[in-house]
């Protein structure tokens, strides 16, 4: 009998490479859906027709029960998130809920109606913050700089608790920055590359970014969806950092990307202030050391194939338009 899996945020970046992964290892999957949702199927449009959609909502503890009762999965995915770290200090409050609250009720209603699913909780190379030190790895000690981040602290830690409380099998994943062209265009890095994608096409003359020099680990979506589902096939649950190992900065990702058009970036890019955080993360670098030897995982895109991927997709679109 094939395993099912319940996937939150399933129409997000790695919702999508999550449920092809999974269809392709012959599980039955099931994506949570608000009823008041506006977001787009089109990442998903490829194969949604195999995919069971059930009705719920983080912030209704009613709606999971029933959620839960309906698809009965073996696995089951937390995704979903407020994820936009700039919108996190617009909508505190909601991010908060959602992030942090949302999570409990999902581990409450997997412990109330199927206690032995397995769960994975999208925790945040975020929560490091103000790094303490360099690599962070699953030991560094949390220092969130943004709502977004503290809410994560907060998924993070209570994950724990119910694994401690309840002998539940769940797990974290601190997962680093990773990409894809499925990435939205809110992030900096689809706004950059679909920034170059305009330019090259001639509709438009310059890129407006925050601050450039800040670092970060960049890794590639449909590598780091597999972290997550080996977690789910280990006997013992626990907690992995997931990065590739490797810090770029905002600047280096702007050269590639333009590069990849033929353009020289210093000649289109302006820093413009509104787009600079009010506490601003400088240097994240992830230490995967240990989903590498217990996972057996291994990233397999490197920056520059990550980055020449994203830009390829979007001057096609653009051209297309054309």
């Amino acid at each position: 009998m094939a395993k099912r899996a319940l996937i939150t945020g399933l129409t997000g970046q790695d919702g999508s490479y999550l449920a092809e992964l999974l269809l392709e290892n012959g599980y039955e999957v099931w994506g949570l859906q608000r009823r008041s949702s506006s977001e787009t199927t089109e990442r998903i449009d490829g194969f949604i027709d195999r995919v069971k959609i059930v009705g719920g909502d983080l912030l209704d503890f009613g709606s999971l029960l029933d959620a839960v009762e309906e698809a009965s999965p073996d696995e089951v995915y937390n995704l979903a998130a407020q994820s936009f770290v700039h919108d996190s200090w617009k909508e505190p409050v909601y991010t908060g809920d959602v992030d942090a609250l949302g999570v409990t009720r999902l581990l409450e209603s997997l412990r109330r109606v199927k206690p032995a699913a397995r769960f994975y909780q999208a925790s945040s190379s975020e929560m490091f913050g103000k790094v303490h030190e360099t690599p962070q790895t699953e030991t560094t000690p949390f220092h969130p700089r943004s709502p977004y981040g503290v809410a994560k602290v907060y998924g993070y830690y209570i994950t724990m608790n119910y694994r401690e409380s309840y002998n539940m099998h769940a797990s974290n994943g601190i997962l680093f920055n990773h990409e894809s062209p499925r990435r939205g265009i809110e992030f900096v890095t689809r706004k950059i590359t679909d920034g170059v994608a305009r330019i090259a096409t001639g509709r438009a003359t310059e890129l407006a970014l925050g601050n450039l020099d800040a670092k970060r680990d960049w890794g590639f979506a449909g590598d780091f969806v597999r972290a997550m589902w080996l977690m789910m096939q280990q006997e013992t649950p626990d907690d992995y950092v997931v990065a590739t190992g490797e810090t770029h900065t905002v600047r280096e990702f702007c050269e590639i990307a333009f590069a990849r058009a033929g353009l020289d970036y210093e000649k289109y890019v302006v820093q413009d202030p509104r787009f600079m955080r009010p506490a601003e993360v400088e240097l994240l670098l992830g230490d995967a050391s240990k989903a590498r030897r217990v996972l057996g995982w291994e990233p397999k895109v490197d920056l520059r194939g990550l980055v020449e991927m994203m830009v390829d997709t979007d001057v096609a679109r653009y051209a297309s338009m054309d």
